[in-house]
């Protein structure tokens, strides 16, 4: 039995109408992406909406958020002013368990340590209708797949790689806490209605290749910002030959290349998927609208009139890609790795491997898996990397076991970590000799930036397939290529891994002791949600100040932030988690990962008001101490990555007033926004030069702040000459009110107060 069942019979009742109506609107055929959106617009839309130009108002079906990020999300949506969530919507406790010894060990610490946290979410939930996954239940990504995602419908959930759904047919949209607290208040949800991009696969893999190859393979095409404001759409042949979980990888890891999502068609392996983890009257349902859950046919035979980029990959030739290190985008195949290694001075070693993770943990990645680990023993092969092993939840964990893979991957030496996000997010405590050695790992995960998995710069890290990455586990060279590569056994011998083999789904179905979920109070108006004043972990919010109705003056150049700096930069995870919940607390982590410009060093800026050097956080309290506001200047992709949104909060509460780069990622400009800050871009990218340390700056323009209509910023060089620059800006008329008003939870307050 489904979670929401009659939810998802009134969305399917409502669908062919919905997109009839939208055919009939635009005057064409339709993509699969098209009919979701168009069925999921807050009001009935009376025009077709323009690509990359029109904000839209939707009406998603469902939240997700993850404990790391629903603390500030809840924290903010207790002070709206409902009793009850208005959409489904679940708490995942995945991010606070950090990886250190092994699962049972590592989960009883967690519940110790932030058993705070965990008290605080698990009542907030029960107060306001939320179902809540304890600690230890699983990824919220691979939860979500296994309990909630249902094709054609629309989710947004509080974590980058919330399109993991788009494996089983669903818009599932990452976004920072306000955009949540805005569904689950019942309003509108805004969203520039995105470009399409066209994803022909044909041919059908086979061997060593796998479906997290194609993403691999598409990040090298389309790098971290090619699918900015643009929902992928994967079809054909060889599409319809992956499974659903291989599906969901590919869209889970579209958030590397900054898409807004990915999907996949409604087909026989989501049908196969559904039934599986007994949903057979979901897939029962989306079996009698299976037209209005793909693209038309049209599109199908011509797309490269529907979609605005197109991009064809033939599975037949597909080979195995290792990406990185420190970018998902950096795409090597396998057969030219090892002259990779040469030419840029890798370190070969391989001295950890880890599988798992929210993108690679179903128990297809776990079997084939396991069947390389049987084949290398029975081969007399032992690793010679660390292996770690990460399932996504607790029904993947204990099928596993029953089937005995679990035993296969232990036995060659595996250790099985916690069911949760763990080194993936640098929740790890990693045992190495000398944190300054350059050294290499290999991991199934999505994201691999520098300090991502570890906390330590001299770490590269690579990303491939689970199949990949437990061969060079095995044999310890990031450029042994398993495909042709022989390796020394016990016995002196010569001998090749055979190629993996796996299950998609199965055989005796998943099984389960107990899944970690807890559902919410009937009537939760009597629970009382507790936090303690002298928490160090929670705080509860204060609105920010509105805009005082003037041009802003005189501010300070914090930092002029050099290349890539991603929300780990500007507020790194890893121990960091523990203070998600207390604003001011995890504000001491803004922007220290980011390079200052004028010296290539971490949290290390010039304080104007004394000469002197500090930490970044310490010398924006200064600032603010002095009534100061401030700017930060940043480069290209501002803000990729996490959709965590204390990246824009903490500026805000530290009294940064804008944001002023190249370009941003989407979702971290989004969350600038909601919290009331500018965040503004170069419309010449050669004024970045401009900026010097000792400036002081003006941004004017804002007494007629309107959509279109570019900023001004005077820059006051030390010297006492100055430049004038033009800053652009994508704010419509609300996100200008949200400005106004000191951010878009001001003015929902203002509404529920009506």
């Amino acid at each position: 039995m489904a979670f929401d069942l009659d939810l998802i019979q009134k969305v399917y009742e409502q669908l062919p109408g919905k997109v009839n109506a939208a055919r009939t609107l635009i005057g064409r055929p339709l993509t699969q992406a098209e009919k979701i959106l168009y069925s999921h617009t807050y009001e009935t839309a009376a025009r077709a909406f323009e690509r990359g130009r029109d904000y839209v108002n939707f009406a998603p079906d469902r939240v997700a958020m993850q404990d790391a990020t629903a603390q500030m999300a809840l924290l903010q949506f207790m002070t709206c002013g409902r009793s009850q969530v208005a959409v489904p919507s679940s708490v995942h406790c995945d991010h606070l368990i950090q990886a250190k010894t092994g699962a049972i060990e590592d989960l009883a610490t967690a519940n110790e340590v932030n058993k705070e946290v965990y008290d605080f979410l698990a009542s907030i939930s029960n107060k306001y209708g939320i179902g809540f996954w304890k600690p230890g239940a699983g990824i919220i990504h691979q939860v979500v797949v296994e309990n909630y995602a249902f094709p054609g419908g629309m989710m947004i959930g509080t974590d980058s790689h919330t399109p993991n759904a788009g494996g089983l047919g669903m818009i599932a949209i990452g976004v920072g806490g306000a955009d949540a607290v805005d569904v689950m208040a019942g309003l509108a949800w805004e969203l520039k209605m995105p470009k399409l991009i066209g994803v022909k696969l044909t041919g059908k893999m086979n061997g060593w290749t796998s479906a997290k190859d194609v993403i691999l393979k598409v990040a090298g095409i389309l790098t971290v910002k090619g699918g900015t404001g643009a929902i992928v759409e994967y079809f054909g042949e060889g599409a319809e030959s992956l499974s659903a979980t291989g599906k969901a990888t590919i869209c889970n890891m579209g958030a590397e290349i900054g898409a807004t999502c990915s999907l996949f068609a409604y087909d026989e392996k989501m049908a196969d998927y559904l039934r599986s983890t007994e949903r057979a009257d979901v897939a029962k349902l989306a079996d009698a609208v299976k037209a209005d859950l793909r693209s038309d046919n049209e599109v199908y035979a011509n797309p490269e009139v529907f979609y605005d980029q197109l991009i064809e990959i033939n599975l037949d030739e597909l080979e195995p890609y290792v990406n990185g290190p420190f970018t998902p985008d950096l795409a090597t195949p396998i057969s030219q790795m090892a002259e990779a290694v040469k030419q840029h001075g890798w370190p070969d070693a391989v001295e950890v491997a880890l599988i798992g993770s929210c993108t690679n943990s179903s128990y297809e990645d776990i079997s084939r898996s396991a069947s390389i680990a049987k084949d290398a023993m029975a081969k007399g092969l032992k690793p010679k990397s660390e292996f770690t092993i990460t399932p996504g939840s607790e029904l993947v964990r204990f099928t596993v076991q029953r089937d005995g893979m679990m035993d296969t991957l232990t036995e060659m030496g595996g250790v099985v970590l916690a069911n949760a996000c763990g080194p993936c997010i640098g929740q790890w405590a990693r045992h190495i000799d000398d944190p300054t050695r350059k050294n290499t790992i290999v991991t199934s995960f999505n994201r691999n930036f520098a300090k991502r998995n570890d906390g330590l710069s001299s770490t590269h890290a690579f990303v491939a397939s689970p199949e990949i990455v437990t061969a060079f586990a095995i044999s310890g060279s990031l450029s042994f290529n398993p495909l042709k590569d022989t390796l020394t056994n016990d016995k002196g011998e010569q001998v090749k891994l055979e190629e993996p083999k796996g299950f998609e789904l199965p055989a005796k179905g998943f099984a389960v002791e107990d899944a970690g979920y807890q559902a919410p109070a009937a009537d939760g108006s009597r629970v009382e949600v507790i936090v303690q004043p002298e928490s160090t972990r929670l705080q509860l919010l204060e609105p920010f100040s509105a805009w005082e109705g003037v041009d802003l003056h005189n501010m300070k150049l914090l930092i002029k932030a050099f290349g890539k700096c991603t929300t780990d930069h500007i507020s790194m995870a890893g121990p960091w988690l523990k203070y998600r919940g207390h604003l001011d607390n995890i504000s001491n982590n803004m922007l220290i990962g980011a390079i200052n410009a004028f010296n290539m060093e971490t949290n290390k800026v010039k304080n104007q008001l004394t000469g002197e050097f500090g930490e970044v956080p310490q010398v924006q309290r200064a600032y603010k101490a002095s009534g100061i506001g401030s700017v930060v200047v940043g480069d290209e992709n501002y803000g990729e990555g996490s959709s965590r949104e204390h990246a824009a909060m903490e500026p805000r509460h530290l009294g940064v007033r804008a944001i002023v780069v190249k370009s941003f990622a989407r979702i971290h400009e989004t969350n600038l926004k909601k919290q009331g800050m500018l965040a503004l871009t170069f419309a010449n990218k050669e004024d970045y030069e401009k900026v010097q340390e000792d400036d002081t700056i003006d941004i004017v323009g804002l007494m007629s702040f309107s959509p279109n209509t570019p900023l001004t910023m005077v820059i006051h060089h030390k010297d006492g000459s100055s430049d004038e620059v033009t800053l652009n800006h994508t704010y419509n008329s609300q996100q200008i009110e949200w400005f106004k008003a000191g951010g878009a939870l001001n003015v929902i307050r203002q509404e529920f107060a009506k």
